[in-house]
């Protein structure tokens, strides 16, 4: 019996068929991510190259503006602390998000309701956690002299050094819970037969923690870094609130210089180069993040077990 072409269906054809809906399964994301993402960058990459006063025309100005950004010592100051504030907030919060994780990780039921309550200051908004922390900290009205503690009735918010401490602990109990979710999902996934193993040869909880738990966290301490390094860039409306950048420029990071510069000295084309300029410092970090996870970042952690 002879068969008619058009009805024998190769494997090659229905894969063919199956990959052509899943490229427009993922057309609406695609397009979102154009829309929203790639479309206002390039926007504001060629704002960068003009002078806007953000009432009159704009005008365009070459390099006008980058010379501006690139030779104000604003800028290397902002980057500064910009750094500071990422580098002490990574400090703190990683230790105690991957203790914390480690405890939650647990199967007792009362962790389950600790991971709740440890979740609260997550859901919480970052300009109401910084008008209360700027409340309780008031030498005049504040926790300190309401509770009569001398040590905390000082100028916490108008001193550079103790405004910045007090920028990176808000930060760090906003985001703690954050990343201790994520170890807590990363400590889930090791092995129950490794610590039966350990156990087995006599190594107690905290040789456990250091060769068991923190090796195989290897990856899932990259994916929190780079969330919490690259997230770092973007604070902005906690610290406006806070400290609007002060005292002086203890606390004026690179998105708050940003801000000031845009749209308070009304420069959008300088303002639009540092916002260039946090784009490629925070896809820059994200490189150098994963190159330091090997060869693949986004292996599992479990490779090797």
């Amino acid at each position: 019996m002879t068969v008619a072409p058009s009805t024998i269906r190769t494997p090659a054809a229905v894969g063919g068929g199956r990959t052509g809906a899943v490229s427009w399964m993922v057309l609406p994301a695609l397009v979102t991510f154009l829309t929203f993402g790639v479309v206002p960058l390039v926007g504001v990459l060629a704002l960068s190259f003009t002078t806007w006063d953000q009432l009159g025309a704009i005008t365009p100005s070459g390099l006008t503006s980058w010379r501006a950004v690139l030779g104000d010592p604003g800028l290397v100051h902002a980057l500064w602390v910009t750094f500071e504030i990422m580098a002490l907030s990574w400090l703190f919060q990683t230790p105690m998000s991957i203790l914390l994780g480690t405890f939650l990780a647990g199967r007792q039921r009362y962790r389950g309701v600790l991971a709740v309550l440890f979740f609260v200051p997550l859901l919480l908004s970052s300009a109401a956690l910084a008008i209360t922390f700027k409340a309780l900290l008031d030498p005049n009205f504040g926790l300190g002299a309401g509770l009569g503690v001398d040590f905390l009735v000082q100028d916490w918010l108008g001193e550079g050094n103790l405004a910045l401490g007090v920028v990176v602990f808000v930060v760090s109990w906003q985001f703690i819970p954050f990343h201790s979710l994520i170890y807590q999902g990363g400590v889930r996934q090791i092995p129950v037969t490794l610590y039966e193993a350990a156990q087995i040869d006599g190594a107690g909880r905290i040789r456990q923690f250091f060769n068991i738990t923190l090796p195989q966290l290897k990856y899932t301490i990259i994916t929190s870094s780079t969330l919490m390094v690259v997230g770092s860039l973007t604070f902005f409306d906690l610290i406006f609130v806070l400290t609007a950048g002060g005292p002086g420029d203890a606390t004026r990071v690179l998105a708050v210089n940003m801000y000031a510069t845009g749209f308070q000295a009304n420069l959008m084309g300088p303002a639009s180069a540092i916002a260039v300029i946090l784009v490629l410092v925070g896809l820059g970090l994200a490189l150098l993040l994963r190159r330091l996870g090997g060869r693949d970042a986004s292996a599992s952690q479990l490779e090797g077990v």
